[in-house]
């Protein structure tokens, strides 16, 4: 069984500055949970001019209690990010996926950064899949084992819908999170700069961080 979760929106900022803040979002007051961000690899296609990033990104937090009862608690997951940037075209495009747990549930998560035709907009489209397969080679091979099992009454349909659903629910969440975090990188991008940006990322002193704490912003996003 498979969902699809789709949004978009605009930035009210010219595509190089939001493409900048992509690769500079973490961290930031609405991404604790993101523990550790590291470059794979990156390679300018020279043919072509894109440019190639592939980033892993490190996780912690916990799993909803309807979905953790199902499965073995998750403190920590990874989540494996590419990006290919088309500066020609003014071009962003990104796809994350988990490689934690992906049998359990399977999140895919494909963005389109572009700019607009005033050049003063960015466009974003989001479209994210979500898959269960939990219990699914049980089900195919003996469903009367399965009924039986740790499952008990539930039934796999029953129980992939719910983490399927679980799962849709908290990226909208997590989208919203997202944006408010990519606004605060391109506020501070434009205030002091890429150098000024990552020190006061480095440092942790950013008063936005005390307001988002007290939940002041969010209300102004």
């Amino acid at each position: 069984m498979v969902k699809f979760y789709e949004n978009a929106f605009s930035y009210d900022y010219q595509w190089p500055a939001v493409t900048l803040a992509y690769f500079l979002r973490y961290p930031n007051p609405y991404s604790t949970h993101v523990v550790s961000t590291d470059t794979l690899s990156s390679h300018l296609d020279p043919q072509t001019g894109l440019l190639h990033i592939t980033r892993i990104h490190l996780k912690r937090g916990k799993l909803p209690a309807s979905v953790a009862r199902f499965i073995p608690k998750i403190k920590e997951s990874y989540i494996l990010e590419k990006s290919i940037v088309d500066q020609r075209n003014k071009k962003l495009s990104t796809e994350t996926r988990n490689l934690d747990w992906d049998g359990v549930l399977s999140v895919v998560e494909n963005q389109v950064y572009t700019g607009d035709c005033t050049g003063e907009r960015t466009d974003v489209t989001t479209v994210v899949k979500f898959e269960s397969k939990l219990g699914r080679k049980k089900e195919q091979s003996d469903d009367v084992t399965e009924r039986r099992g740790w499952l008990g009454g539930w039934g796999t349909g029953s129980v992939q819908r719910s983490i399927e659903l679980v799962g849709r629910s908290r990226m909208r969440d997590g989208l919203v999170r997202s944006r408010a975090g990519m606004k605060i990188v391109l506020e501070q991008l434009r205030e002091r700069g890429f150098v000024g940006v990552v020190k006061e990322q480095r440092q942790g002193g950013w008063e936005r961080w005390k307001k988002v704490w007290r939940g002041q912003e969010l209300d102004e996003i």
